[in-house]
């Protein structure tokens, strides 16, 4: 041990009696420095007016500034990864080809010295000169905590980590081909070939599963991705120890070839049986069942939340997921071969992370429904042409074999994905039961809402079902008309539809049909025409029996639902609110969502909103536009907790009687005509009290157009509205607090400051020992 240490200290003097290590010193801390002060002096520059003029800021704020400082597009962290190897192979070139150089070899092969031991000495000087690489960028980190508010140093400690294994592993490769030859520039060149071979084997042959995990596990691209945000995991760090490994055992057996004579195919075993070796422990190591992770972020962005850890657990047996790739369906891409090994990283990784057992299968088809649909476009594209020929030449163009996809008709014997318009989908099976899991756009994949609603329905539980009654001219769930519910209710194509995040939706014609037990929430939308007096029984008794119902009407029809309205105690009042303004309808009132509906969203804005609340920031930018609406009243004795959702603003609206002509003058009003006043006029109404020992759920609005179609941006407000009919079950919380590290204390005086000590003094201070030491060298 002691020789190898001595071997590390004359290593160590080596390089630094060297201009090239101080030189690469020097040049590392101009570039951190450059990438720290600029983002910290940008970020002081663009916070100081709100800072200075708003003391409430920190509630306004909520992305990371560490995230921004360190490790954004600008960022220190982001751009030292980035560029590092640009600076391993100057440092690496000269160690061993120095000595071949010199003729030094010859007395090391002489010594009775261990070849191991030599080799273990030179990278250990490696290594610490890297450490010395990391405490320059720590030193950037330890100033952060003086510049941000509770700084996330979780993810910049991973970084830390990942940038070191980075480094050594650089270095072990850049080490190894220095003693391949005597020309240092060549050792330097074949390094950079290597680390481009390493960044981009990942892409190659992605398509043969013999060797697309293997080429997978072997490139060094997108390492340090998760690790930068703060996730570690074992198989990233393992890889980076595989590869130091393999170098050193490389450089090891390139050396001690020099000592001995050995036939080329035994030396070219011996290579072999170090990469075998060393692949086979990496990549049995980064199995998933052998993987383990660590979030050391502050908010644990990076794991799944504790609602979605219980339902993936929850699965006591085998989860089989079949992904089937339509060749001429929309997302084809994403599902092709060469993209599986990132399908099941960027999709599957973060549940695989709590049941490492997943079955994955693929299904690889062609097919397009030529009676219309979202499918049948593709004829238009390819006029005169058979679905054959279409996959033949898509075929081409995305450089697969036509022949690995299953004709229609054998497809269609197996499944048949029709309903599911043929695109890229998922079917996940669990036991007795299926369920299809849906991809959005060009192939995007589903997010961690979409997944906990399928594994939902797989572990049976109850799944909230929403029945629209039908038959008196309501809003329509299927058809797409700007007036109608489809697109935040049963779209398949809308990732926040209600159809997609764990709910049921279904037509009743209670003329025909009783509701169901399994029915948890009548929808009456805008009904147009008088109920039948059985309807209406049964509606009624639905009521008494404690169900959860919606009901939203329109201006001018409120006496279609006063029978069931007078048992909730609730009454719409007559006229139409009116609120003119230069930039809007008059009969458009804008209104404000109160608190009680701000705790019921889990989405922006209500999010901001809420906080500002908490912290008595008074903030109304949480609205919804109701274009013609009616306010409603409510009796305290009906029995019913009334809570108001959505009202008008404060004096703002009045209510108009008779009627109203909307493209003539502005109304003016008159409280002759019947026209009446209130501070405020609620809109939306949510009812509650306890029936049969559960708590029965009503919401009644006095507009039916502000969740139609037209309004596609107020589909948070109808999932916020369904979350709580359905008691919470229903979308699964994957909602992430906000980040505490939201303000920056750095102002624009000391970021100058910072500047110029970090970009002048410290290079120079590191130039000036650098050349006392050369010259102290030199004159001795």
């Amino acid at each position: 041990m002691k020789t190898t240490i001595q071997i590390t200290k004359n290593e160590l003097r080596n390089m630094f009696y060297s201009p090239i290590a101080w030189f690469l010193l020097i040049i590392f801390t101009l570039m951190c420095a450059y990438f720290y002060t600029g983002a910290g002096y940008m970020w002081a520059k663009m916070t100081q007016v709100p800072y200075a003029n708003d003391p409430n800021f920190k509630w306004r704020a909520t992305g990371s500034v560490t995230s921004a400082i360190y490790l954004g597009p600008d960022g220190i962290l982001t751009n030292v990864l980035q560029t590092i190897y640009l600076f391993v192979p100057l440092l690496t070139m000269g160690v061993i080809s120095r000595e071949i150089n010199a003729g030094t070899i010859k007395l090391l092969y002489s010594s009775p010295v261990k070849i191991s031991r030599i080799v273990l000495g030179k990278y250990l000087a490696l290594m610490l000169y890297n450490l010395l690489l990391v405490v320059i960028v720590g030193i950037f980190i330890v100033n952060g905590f003086f510049d941000i508010l509770s700084l996330d140093y979780g993810p910049l400690l991973s970084t830390l980590l990942a940038f070191y294994l980075l480094l050594c592993a650089l270095t072990a490769v850049g080490f190894y081909m220095s003693s391949l030859t005597t020309y240092p520039i060549v050792a330097a060149i074949a390094s950079f070939t290597v680390f481009f071979v390493l960044f981009n084997i990942g892409r190659v042959w992605q398509e043969y599963d013999f060797v697309r995990d293997l080429t997978w596990f072997m490139s060094i691209a997108g390492r340090t991705e998760k690790m930068v945000f703060g996730l570690i995991i074992s198989r990233d760090v393992l890889y980076y120890l595989v590869i130091i490994c393999m170098f050193i055992g490389f450089t090891w057996l390139r050396l001690q070839g020099g000592r001995e004579k050995r036939p080329w195919y035994i030396r070219a075993a011996r290579y072999a049986a170090v990469m075998a070796v060393c692949l086979a422990v990496g990549y049995v190591g980064s199995m998933p069942r052998f993987s383990r992770y660590k979030d050391v972020s502050a908010q644990q962005v990076n794991t799944i939340r504790p609602a979605s850890q219980e339902l993936i657990k929850a699965l006591d047996g085998p989860l089989e997921v079949t992904l089937y790739t339509n060749l001429i369906g929309a997302g084809a891409s994403a599902g092709l071969p060469s993209r599986r090994n990132a399908y099941l990283e960027y999709c599957w990784d973060r549940y695989r992370r709590f049941k490492w057992d997943i079955d994955f299968k693929y299904e690889y088809y062609y097919d397009a429904d030529s009676t219309g649909g979202i499918s049948g476009t593709i004829f238009n594209d390819f006029k005169g042409k058979s679905m054959e020929q279409i996959a033949r030449e898509v075929a081409k163009t995305l450089q697969v074999d036509v022949k690995d996809f299953k004709t229609p008709e054998t497809m269609r014997k197996e499944i048949d994905l029709r309903p599911e318009a043929l695109r890229l989908v998922m079917r996940l099976r669990y036991k007795d039961r299926s369920v299809f899991l849906r991809t959005y756009g060009g192939g995007d994949w589903p997010g961690t809402v979409h997944v906990d609603a399928a594994l939902t329905r797989l572990l049976g539980r109850p799944i909230p079902k929403f029945a629209f009654v039908t038959g008196h001219l309501e809003r329509s769930l299927y058809k797409t008309g700007e007036r109608e519910y489809s697109f935040n209710t049963i779209t398949a194509g809308n990732p926040s539809a209600l159809v997609n995040i764990g709910f049921d939706l279904d037509t009743i014609d209670l003329a025909r049909q009783d509701i169901g037990p399994d029915v948890s929430t009548v929808v009456l939308a805008d009904p147009k025409m008088d109920l039948r007096p059985s309807e209406m029984e049964k509606l009624q008794r639905f009521i008494d029996g404690g169900g959860n119902m919606m009901l939203v009407s329109e201006p001018g029809k409120s006496h279609i639902l006063d029978p069931l309205l007078r048992k909730t105690g609730v009454r719409m009042l007559p006229g139409k609110l009116m609120q003119p303004s230069e930039r809007h309808a008059p009969d458009l009132v804008v209104t404000y969502l109160n608190m009680p509906f701000l705790e019921m969203l889990n989405e922006e804005p209500a999010r901001m909103v809420r906080r500002l609340w908490a912290h008595g920031v008074r903030d109304d930018s949480a609205q919804a536009d109701m274009p013609g609406v009616m306010g409603l009243a409510h009796t305290p004795d009906s029995g019913f907790a009334a809570v108001t959702l959505l009202s008008s603003p404060p004096g703002s609206a009045w209510s108009k009687a008779g009627a109203f002509v909307a493209d003539s003058v502005t109304p003016v009003f008159s409280a002759a005509e019947g026209d009446f006043r209130q501070t405020e006029f609620p809109t939306c109404l949510r009812l509650s009290r306890k029936v049969n020992g559960k708590e029965q759920r009503i919401i009644i609005a006095g507009d039916a157009d502000f969740l139609g179609n037209r309004r596609m941006p107020t589909g948070w407000l109808l999932r916020g509205m369904a979350s709580w009919l359905s008691n919470g079950r229903m979308p699964v919380d994957d909602v992430y607090p906000y980040a505490d590290d939201n303000m920056l204390v750095l102002r624009t005086k000391r970021a100058i400051v910072q500047k110029i000590a970090y970009t002048w003094v410290l290079p120079g201070l590191l130039a000036l020992l650098g050349t006392v030491l050369l010259i102290r060298r030199k004159r001795k």
